[in-house]
């Protein structure tokens, strides 16, 4: 093997190395979930019911913001008649806590399918876009359900205090950090529907939920990625410039 041709492939190797590095480091997880037991106390216009629900939340990243979806496994509430195809509309808020405070409004698609009378309401899939204004570790828990349905309204909301169901480590678009309020952020409607069968993205259960939980803020990953990346191009060059001298050396 000529000496010209060992150059390149001590370099080639150097900056695969490198890259391989960098990836390692940049795909550290930012995001951690877990499905919540919610105890709904739903006011509805014929009277007081509840309901528990296990409560899932997964996040996909979105720009410089993230599209948050919240899934309820079982029904909630009922209604003393059959609610048609497309008959009732839930939207809900989402509590955000640690780094930000305020509430993320949530909504999902109409029914798909008729609810018979007396049987649980099964509530699509909410989601809303979410975009962070203050750096650091975010918590989204379970706030009030809206369900609308034949020119009624029935809200529920959470009796027992429950966890965060999602938990991300973000950075702001402009560096901000520290605590801080905001107001209720915009949503937009998401595609299907969830009952006791749907996928989840907590630790607890299979697939992860799409794109998840991941810990550790992306910048500090990048910047190690780079470092990493830097020190091994530094040491392959000085092997390659030590390399060229001993064969420039006189004889």
């Amino acid at each position: 093997m000529s000496y010209r041709t060992y150059q390149k492939r001590t370099a080639a190797f150097a900056l695969s190395a490198a890259l391989a590095g960098s990836a390692v480091l940049m795909a550290a997880p930012t995001a951690s979930a877990t499905v919540q037991d919610v105890n709904y106390q739903c006011k509805t216009p014929i009277g007081n019911k509840g309901a528990v629900s296990p409560i899932d939340m997964k996040s996909v990243k979105s720009g410089s913001g993230y599209k948050i979806t919240m899934s309820f496994q079982k029904g909630v509430s009922s209604s003393p008649v059959e609610l048609g195809k497309g008959a009732m509309k839930p939207s809900a808020v989402i509590k955000l806590g640690g780094a930000e405070t305020g509430q993320l409004a949530v909504s999902g698609p109409p029914n798909a399918e008729a609810i018979p009378a007396n049987s649980p309401i099964k509530i699509s899939d909410l989601s809303g876009t979410y975009t962070p204004k203050k750096s650091g570790k975010v918590t989204f828990t379970a706030g009030v359900l809206t369900i609308k349905a034949l020119g009624t309204t029935t809200t529920c909301t959470p009796s027992n205090n429950p966890k965060p169901s999602l938990e991300l480590d973000v950075k702001a678009a402009g560096g901000g950090g520290g605590s801080g309020s905001t107001g209720s952020t915009g949503s937009s409607g998401s595609t299907g529907s969830s009952g006791a069968g749907s996928s989840s993205s907590s630790s607890s259960s299979s697939g992860g939920g799409g794109q998840l939980p991941q810990t550790g803020p992306e910048d500090s990953a990048i910047a190690l990625g780079t470092l990493g990346g830097t020190v091994l191009l530094a040491g392959a060059a000085g092997a390659l410039w030590l390399t060229r001298r001993r064969q420039q050396a006189p004889r």
